[in-house]
């Protein structure tokens, strides 16, 4: 294989990510011994933590990107999925947009989005704010909760750990996104090249399980584009992805789009 730096840079990541979120683990065990028996919780302790690292670097790596796909197009009722530690926040123009509902099922980062959201404007106590704890495919328990559709759904680096992805990207949008509502998304995706897909496809089920989930290896930006109805009609009225300058040897190759309902 071609690009064996950039395998040694993913295991370099494994190393940092047990690193970083390890001693978090060991004292959470320390206080509270039963969670040895609960991996769930502890890989959510763990990757609050790994991601303060992770999380910021990779802000910093995709900002231009960022802002040329949130800031014009995100308007109105925001969802955020996967909202992390609330770094799409500061992309969001205030101006338009009226709610920013962050969804989020791990509650050890509720703080960070609840700080960033209030340093944008927006917060709980005059409704323009809203954090959900529930995963992106409770469309049922998004829509109870934020009780309207939405006119914007964003995912940043999400998709990835979404379970049944292709039927919740469908539900999202089907049953929340209002019509002539957008799609925004911003996602390391299965890379077009072979030698590239090969090492993704290896170190996906390492990776899946050191990192709260996340898959290497899905073409996230062919199921958004090629997201069809149940009468197999597309579901967008216009759309497409966009390149990334990212290098393509790189095992988290990625891609961003635009897409607007019918």
């Amino acid at each position: 294989m071609k690009f064996s730096l950039a395998v040694l840079d993913l295991v370099g990541q494994i190393w940092m990510t047990l690193r970083l979120g390890l001693p978090h683990v060991l004292r959470a065990i320390y206080a509270e011994p039963s969670l040895i028996f609960n991996w769930a919780a502890l890989s959510r302790i763990s990757f609050a933590n790994v991601w303060i690292a992770f999380g910021e670097g990779s802000d910093v790596h995709g900002r231009e990107d960022k802002t040329s796909l949130i800031t014009p197009h995100a308007r109105g009722v925001v969802l955020d999925l996967g909202a992390g530690h609330g770094y799409t926040v500061p992309y969001l123009d205030r101006s338009k947009v009226t709610k920013y509902v962050a969804l989020e099922p791990n509650p050890h980062m509720h703080s960070h989005i609840r700080e960033k959201a209030h340093a944008a404007g927006f917060s709980e106590a005059d409704g323009s704010l809203l954090i959900l704890s529930c995963g992106a495919e409770a469309t049922a328990s998004i829509l109870s909760s934020v009780d309207t559709k939405v006119d914007t759904i964003i995912s940043i680096l999400t998709l990835c750990t979404v379970p049944a992805p292709q039927a919740t990207l469908l539900s999202l949008v089907q049953d929340i996104l209002v019509p002539g509502g957008e799609f925004l998304f911003y996602e390391h995706i299965l890379s077009h090249r072979a030698d590239v897909a090969w090492w993704q496809n290896f170190w996906t089920p390492v990776w899946v399980h050191v990192f709260d989930g996340c898959n290497l290896n899905r073409p996230t930006n062919l199921w958004v584009s090629d997201l069809v109805d149940d009468i197999g009609e597309s579901v967008w009225a216009e759309g497409k992805c966009l390149d990334i300058d990212w290098p393509e040897e790189n095992l988290f190759w990625r891609k961003m789009g635009r897409f607007v309902k019918k």
